[in-house]
């Protein structure tokens, strides 16, 4: 079995079930463990020295959230027996345990939703926060229905992090036995702007070509899976929103190209968490050892 886990924010939400099932589905196809978090998280009030807690989980709060992790991991050997699944129950901020755990794990998993420690998981600081420092792809789960023969997606703009995503999406299209499916948007020069000579279509077939250059490496490394390249003209995420439409997975790297550099993470990846109609994988680092 692999050593690395899988390591899922868990809170018994609707968001943090579908996260489970869908770590439960990747875990057997990569022959890893998976882990639960739960974060308890309590408010602070500031002090001459540090924040100092207000209140404290007794231990009737600490048993029931094990019970809550008990019953998520006999739910889970009952459709997947052959997947090793624990539970932990840690204090402290949600996104820095995840970011602790991350340097150890093949894969960080999230809910769209959460309660409890993982509240607003999607639409607030956590999810960003775990996104842009996390030390392994991170995984967010959205969508209302699931795609198993829908083509991989991943967006490139040959920025470090988009190849880190190329790579992660070869490996994810090969273990799912689908088509990869590569997107590259790009803006056409305005009009009244446009050089003498310019051609739109010449333009495209130079990112076309810069795409092929960039594939080349995952080409020999999974020869056997089938590849498509959609050079599309229009603003970056809401081209990967629109592919993210007929996906089982859609993958980008944490950081592109353009905005403003001291972003951790990018517009694009930021849209993707918020508006694709499948799971995103946000890739900023790929795990030593993973396969």
């Amino acid at each position: 079995m692999n050593a690395h886990p899988i390591v899922i924010g868990y809170d018994a939400s609707d968001g943090a079930k579908a996260a489970l099932r869908w770590a439960l589905d990747e875990a057997a196809r990569a022959g890893t463990q998976i882990t639960l978090l739960f974060a308890f998280e309590w408010p602070a009030v500031p002090s001459t020295v540090a924040p100092v807690a207000t209140s404290r989980p007794d231990q009737g709060a600490r048993e029931d959230a094990q019970k809550m992790l008990d019953a998520a991991i006999l739910e889970a050997f009952q459709t997947h027996p052959r997947v090793l699944v624990t539970g932990t129950v840690a204090d402290g901020s949600a996104a820095i345990l995840l970011r602790e755990r991350s340097r150890e794990a093949r894969l960080l998993v999230l809910g769209s939703r959460g309660h409890g420690g993982f509240t607003g998981l999607l639409v607030g600081s956590t999810t960003v926060a775990v996104s842009a420092h996390a030390h392994c792809p991170v995984v967010v789960v959205r969508g209302e229905q699931e795609r198993p023969e829908g083509p991989v997606v991943v967006g490139v703009d040959g920025s470090a992090c988009a190849l880190l995503a190329v790579e992660y999406a070869f490996a994810q299209a090969s273990a799912r036995g689908t088509v990869l499916r590569v997107v590259r948007a790009w803006t056409p020069i305005a009009s009244r702007r446009q050089l003498p000579g310019y051609s739109p279509e010449e333009q495209a077939g130079a990112e076309r070509v810069e795409v092929d250059e960039l594939l080349a490496d995952g080409r020999s490394r999974y020869p056997q899976v089938e590849v498509g390249i959609d050079i599309v003209a229009g603003p970056p995420g809401r081209v990967m929103v629109d592919a993210s439409r007929e996906a089982q997975l859609v993958v980008v790297g944490s950081r592109g190209h353009g905005g403003f550099g001291g972003l951790l993470l990018g517009s694009v990846s930021q849209q993707l968490l918020h508006h694709a109609h499948c799971p995103v994988a946000v890739v900023r680092e790929l795990p030593s050892a993973a396969d």
